[in-house]
């Protein structure tokens, strides 16, 4: 059988905010929304860009008031979308795994099946009271996803999930002390695909579509990958250059952005995306920007490097981006089997698919 032709449609520039509490980072025992004070004005620079971000939010940042206000209005003139983001240790219904959860942050992975349906099942409800807004995209919290974790999504109505980061490994950070670690994506996809869900590291049928984050080996890292191994040459090997390059502005990463930019164009990805943090747009909200100096640093640097994509890339939500994706899919069937006339339904990550239930385990 031959294969379907690449699927022609314009890039996309995804924008991707993991909308949460206040230097989650610190591990704090209350955790406050102060950041939501600051979110207009990444929105509105976005706007003046042509650009819509999706913002993946959790539990408390739906519980405040600023924000509901703020992604209500932005959903609401098509400038935004709001997703699910989910913390486990906060999200209810609550079930203590460790002997302190907000010191731990246990992946929700790491919880029985029935709590994990239970708690995406719970936050999606909270998400669509308080937002009036359909709820269809997903992030995992600290990037811990597996196959359970999947299937309860696709249950919830979930079509987009974007918590692979493809060639990272996160089995070293620890969650519950008595777990294995975060999900490792060393060997995940590094462009858009319809999950298995039972193996989610490739290809399936299901209605779910994975959008991995934008992350490719530094030019280091791929011409000598041993000086990230050298105890000598390490600390030097990562401050000249890290071996992956994520779209994750921090104020100091501009050109390793715009590598990442620079790939995606000559390699003809269909979609580039950024993540970020919504705390990281306030001073002390993370780990990168101290004070309102560094806050205009990450500013000079979103402004320079959305000059740069804006001449090649069309600022979509993640649901947008499904359905241009699914689109061009069909148009790419078409052309190739011209007999067959295909319809978005006859795809892998259609409507349809999940009208009929799946997952069907």
């Amino acid at each position: 059988m031959r294969a379907p032709p690449a699927a022609p449609h314009s890039a996309a520039f995804l924008i991707t905010i993991d909308t949460e509490g206040d230097n989650l980072w610190g591990r704090p025992a209350t955790i406050t929304t102060r950041n939501a004070a600051f979110l207009p004005r990444f929105q509105q620079l976005c706007e003046s860009f042509g650009f819509k971000p999706t913002w993946l939010t959790n539990h408390e940042m739906a519980l405040d008031p600023a924000f509901v206000r703020f992604g209500r209005a932005a959903a609401r003139r098509g400038a935004a979308e709001i997703g699910m983001h989910l913390h486990a240790w906060n999200s209810p219904p609550l079930l203590p795994l460790t002997d302190d959860d907000y010191r731990h942050q246990p992946y929700l992975m790491e919880y029985p099946p029935e709590v994990i349906d239970a708690k995406i099942g719970a936050l999606s409800q909270l998400l669509r009271e308080r937002f009036d807004s359909p709820i269809v995209s997903h992030r995992a919290g600290r990037w811990g996803l597996n196959s359970c974790y999947a299937k309860a999504l696709v249950r919830h109505g979930y079509m987009v999930d974007c918590s692979v980061s493809p060639g990272v490994s996160w089995a070293w950070v620890e969650g519950a002390p008595a777990g294995r670690g975060g999900s490792d994506y060393t060997r995940f996809p590094d462009h858009p695909y319809v999950m298995d869900l039972d193996r989610i590291d490739r290809p399936g049928i299901s209605p779910l579509l994975e959008l991995p984050v934008s992350v490719i080996p530094s030019r280091l890292a791929l011409r000598a990958p041993w000086v990230y191994d050298v105890p000598g040459l390490r600390r030097w090997a990562w401050r000249h250059q890290p071996d992956r390059l994520w779209l994750y502005p921090d104020g100091r990463n501009l050109a390793h952005m715009l590598r990442v930019v620079e790939d995606a164009l000559s390699t003809g990805r269909p979609c580039i995306e950024l993540v970020l943090h919504s705390s990281e747009l306030m001073p002390a909200g993370g780990p990168s920007a101290r004070d309102a100096a560094d806050i205009d640093r990450l500013y000079r640097d979103l402004r320079a490097l959305f000059a740069v994509v804006a001449r090649s890339f069309v600022g979509m939500t993640l649901a947008e981006f499904r359905t241009a994706w699914l689109g061009s899919q069909a148009a790419a069937y078409a052309s190739a089997f011209p007999g067959r006339s295909p319809s978005i339904d006859d795809l892998p990550c259609s409507p349809s698919k999940l009208r009929q239930g799946w997952p069907r385990t």
